[in-house]
């Protein structure tokens, strides 16, 4: 039995309960671990065996040592893509370095990450799949001729990779509104903006399009390929990301391959056999990969553990 607690940002404490509205992967996980969570900084009362550390994107000066006083192990739990630190200050790169060797593990988004990390001088570098935890979210099986497309305008998602393809075909475009969205983004007349969503607001609305494209070079979580695979929503994506490649074989491309993206996307339209075989596919390898059951399974496998729980 080891017991594990996660640190991040955010400031939600204690454990995170089935329903939360704003289940992201990152609380799926705790979910799933049965492990509760506190904000970066706090001093816990209880040794746990386990913690694991989300370095914020936005400030990544944390001193590992402080969580080293009530747990056995410390590991750092890549966010974003691996490549992010080297866009922070001089100073903070070779800090989040640092803190990086002296974690006791790394965890990653994808197998393409391990090698990365590996290289950088970690010794133990793991792969946290990533997860959704759907209790109770309902699933249309007849979908709306619409299209998808997973992120804004800019370099980040590769909106405009994305807006091209979906254009291929005579749907509606449908787009969310993220972070990093571009305030002339709602002149652009053929995309159809989402307004903000909780997570099990987003999963329940998008299970009603037909088809999904996310072209982002940039490879994290890969929550997008892997929401609407639950749903058995083929999406045309870029190669190097666990969900996409795992999730959607059939309709993955590589990096910059818009050509292939394009033959892509037609054949789902106009091919019903072809999409058929797609969303199938995607449904069975849901199953396989990212259920909760599946990812316990693949957890223990990488942590060499049996069971998980807080005590």
């Amino acid at each position: 039995m080891m017991s594990i607690v996660f640190f991040s940002e955010s400031q939600f404490r204690g454990k995170v309960p089935r329903d939360f509205e704003n289940a992201r992967t990152e609380y799926a996980w705790m979910i799933a671990l049965d492990a509760p969570h506190y904000p970066l900084g706090t001093t816990c009362s209880i040794e746990y065996d386990l913690g694991i550390v989300i370095i914020p994107k936005s400030n990544p000066d944390v001193d590992l040592s402080h969580y080293k006083k009530f747990c056995k192990n410390v590991a750092v739990m890549q966010e974003g893509p691996h490549w992010y630190f080297q866009d922070y200050n001089v100073p903070q790169q070779f800090s989040y370095y640092s803190t990086l060797l002296e974690a006791d593990w790394v965890y990653c988004h994808n197998e393409s990450d391990v090698k990365y990390f590996m290289g950088l001088g970690c010794k133990d570098v793991r792969v946290m799949r990533s997860l959704m935890i759907p209790d109770g979210i309902p699933t249309i099986q007849e979908k709306s001729d619409v299209t998808l497309i997973g992120g804004n305008m800019v370099s980040w998602y590769g909106g405009f990779d994305s807006y091209i393809i979906a254009r291929e075909l005579d749907n509606p475009i449908f787009a969310p509104s993220m972070g990093r969205k571009q305030d002339l983004e709602d002149l652009i007349e053929d995309i159809q903006y989402l307004p903000y969503y909780s997570w099990r607001e987003w999963i329940q609305v998008i299970s009603e399009y037909k088809i999904g494209v996310h072209l982002m070079r940039t490879h994290a979580a890969g929550t997008f390929a892997m929401n609407l695979g639950y749903h058995g929503i083929p999406v045309i994506g870029y190669k190097g990301l666990d969900t996409q490649e795992l999730l959607h074989p059939l309709t993955s491309v590589d990096i910059g391959d818009l050509d292939k993206a394009r033959d892509l996307i037609v054949q789902l339209n106009e091919d019903e056999k072809f999409y058929k075989l797609c969303s199938e596919t995607t449904l069975k390898r849901f199953k396989t990969y990212y259920t909760e059951e599946s990812w316990k399974q693949n957890w223990e496998k990488t942590n060499g553990l049996v069971n998980t729980n807080t005590g």
